[in-house]
């Protein structure tokens, strides 16, 4: 099994005065379908540190939920520590994928710049991966539909916004769908994030 070092949201929780952070639990049936381990990534950045210098992991998953800071969003230290996990990513050459949220990130980190979108949130819609239209979830408000290098695009939307990319260097996926949230997990995005992981080794 490998080792995939996976982010959480941050909620604030105002009856109990709590910030806590927070996992889909549905992906730890995807992760595990995949032949993958989740290890929860705390939003300290020192805790976050500590974890990814004592175990050895095989890739980074960011998930959804917050806006980037830089859009708006309320959450600066997820947005420190997927930053540094990005870093990771690149310096260590581990294989990285960002879904929604995690995908702005890879963004953000490229200075790709992002744009508000209608007509995304709560919805299903075709996107179109080499002239093949296929069904997915959607659930932002950015997007972007100018890519820069050095990425290819996987998937666009039917009005034109990048749903997926992968970078042409490092082992580095985004997409704009939540792969989790299917009731049946779809082949395409199993063989995507197999295919991603696969080729991982313990860093």
């Amino acid at each position: 099994m490998k080792i995939i070092a996976i982010t959480q949201r941050v909620d604030r929780i105002e009856a109990y005065q709590e910030t806590r952070d927070c996992l889909d639990e549905r992906w730890y049936d995807f992760l595990d379908v995949c032949g993958c381990i989740p290890l929860i990534i705390p939003n300290h950045m020192e805790a976050a540190k500590k974890l990814i210098r004592e175990v050895k992991i095989d890739g980074i998953l960011l998930t959804g939920g917050n806006s980037l800071c830089s859009y708006g969003g309320d959450a600066p230290c997820r947005d420190q520590v997927e930053t540094y996990l990005m870093e990771q990513a690149i310096s260590r050459d581990i294989p990285l994928l960002g879904v929604c949220r995690g995908m702005q990130v890879i963004q953000d980190y490229f200075h790709i710049p992002l744009e508000k979108v209608e007509g995304h949130v709560a919805v299903r819609h075709p996107v179109y991966m080499n002239g093949i239209e296929v069904e997915k979830n959607s659930y932002h408000t950015l997007a972007s539909k100018a890519l820069h290098e050095p990425f290819h695009v996987i998937a666009r939307s039917a009005d034109g916004y990048i749903e997926a990319i992968q970078h042409k260097e490092y082992r580095i996926v985004g997409m704009m769908w939540h792969p989790e949230r299917n009731e049946v997990f779809s082949k395409d995005d199993l063989d995507r994030v197999k295919e991603l992981y696969g080729k991982g080794e313990n860093k």
